[in-house]
């Protein structure tokens, strides 16, 4: 018989993982990786600062999806096939432990991107998968019910089945739209905003642990964790947000108004009460100094300030007319948007090959025998917190079980 001839394109995470799947299940495969630059995985070595954000602790299905702007319909039934556990668990049984933060992010207990990188290459080498690096591809073509991939060197490559696993990379898009795919057009996704002249530039490094950040006179509203950086604001509440808001935004230029609500928890009518009765209890304070909100010290400095309340006012002689700007800052504070900036190095885009085209039981093309797709090279981002990483590790898995089959 014949032996099975399927090769990966891309030499990253879903690439390697699509590759190590599909090898395992079938051993008798031939499994080939192709990776047009020297350096492999290298999104997982830069992940989490260098630490490799792996996947999240978040292990029901229908709870999972809801981190996913772009694919979290298709991703459901993926998702009850190979999620976190099932990561978690394959790492484990190659003898890397992942430990889980506060905030749910998953990590290798070393703190080193370097051990994920080490575990993958070391199957990869155990499972004999022919890796090449360098090796660039000028073209493909179908050929029968397989695949003709012609090569940087110019040397040719047949493959019964094809996993394209590149990442948002045009070129890869290119090669869909040839073997008959649309593509979603890419845009940025988690980013931060930059504001111009931001009046909080000195407070850079400061956050608050649970703030609401909108997008004014449109339906966009994220919350969660907010950080001052030099030019604006990031955090998570804010990267949300672009995740979410990543079409709306590209449409309207990156150009508008920041909502920001720094209590979300009170409602107005309970922060006007808390501040009221905070009047009362502390009248020879200076409010410039003394909040009741436990915000940073600093920063309600800044907004007290912004609210137009001298820095030696007093509780006692805070006015009807300058508790009502104060309560306006502090829920309804707004800042205009100019443009934004990457997020880190970890750059991620919605946008790619049409997830209708695509059988998410297999991760095979609807329109193109024996060709699978995995990973961003798909329409499918999820928000920061490893959950774009459990997304190609689940996809990959998926086609790489698939593409092992014989007789398909």
């Amino acid at each position: 018989m014949k032996k099975l001839n399927c090769v990966v394109i891309g030499g990253g995470a879903a690439g390697f993982f699509g590759a190590l799947s599909c090898a395992s299940k079938n051993p008798a495969a031939q499994v080939c990786l192709l990776e047009k630059n020297r350096q492999i995985l290298a999104k997982v070595r830069i992940s989490g600062g260098g630490r490799c954000n792996v996947t999240h602790a978040c292990f029901d299905p229908k709870e999972l999806v809801r981190h996913y702007p772009r694919g979290l319909k298709a991703l459901l039934g993926p998702f009850y096939h190979f999620q976190p556990k099932d990561t978690i668990e394959w790492f484990e049984k190659r003898g890397v432990v992942l430990k889980t933060e506060e905030d749910g992010r998953m990590f290798p207990i070393t703190d080193s991107s370097q051990t994920i990188i080490d575990c993958l290459v070391e199957e990869s080498r155990k499972l004999k998968i022919d890796l090449r690096v360098e090796t660039g591809i000028e073209g493909i073509e179908k050929s029968g019910e397989g695949f003709a991939l012609q090569l940087s060197d110019r040397s040719a490559i047949l493959a019964d089945r094809l996993l394209i696993a590149t990442g948002s990379h045009p070129t890869a898009h290119q090669w869909a739209l040839n073997l008959g795919h649309t593509i979603v057009p890419p845009v940025p996704s988690l980013f931060t905003f930059n504001i111009p002249n931001f009046p909080l530039q000195e407070l850079a490094g400061v956050s608050v642990n649970h703030a609401e950040a909108r997008i004014v006179e449109t339906s966009l509203v994220q919350s969660g964790p907010l950080l001052i950086t030099h030019w604006g604001f990031s955090g998570p509440a804010i990267l949300k947000l672009s995740a979410w808001g990543a079409r709306e935004l590209y449409q309207k230029g990156y150009q508008g108004s920041l909502g920001i609500n720094w209590l979300p928890h009170l409602p107005a009518a309970k922060l006007r009460q808390v501040l009221q009765q905070w009047k009362v209890d502390s009248p020879r304070k200076q409010i410039s100094t003394d909040n009741p909100c436990g915000m940073p010290r600093q920063l309600w400095k800044a907004l007290v300030l912004k609210a137009g309340i001298p820095l030696e006012k007093k509780w006692a002689n805070l006015d009807n007319l300058s508790l009502t700007k104060l309560l306006q800052v502090l829920s309804e504070d707004c800042y205009p948007i100019h443009g934004k900036s990457t997020y880190k190095q970890e750059f991620v885009t919605c946008g790619g090959v049409n997830l209708d085209e695509i059988n998410f039981k297999t991760m095979e093309s609807r329109l193109c025998k024996n060709l699978f797709f995995a990973g961003e090279v798909l329409d499918i981002d999820g928000v920061t917190g490893g959950f774009n990483f459990q997304s190609a590790w689940t996809t990959s898995w998926l086609a790489g079980q698939a593409m092992a089959e014989e007789g398909q």
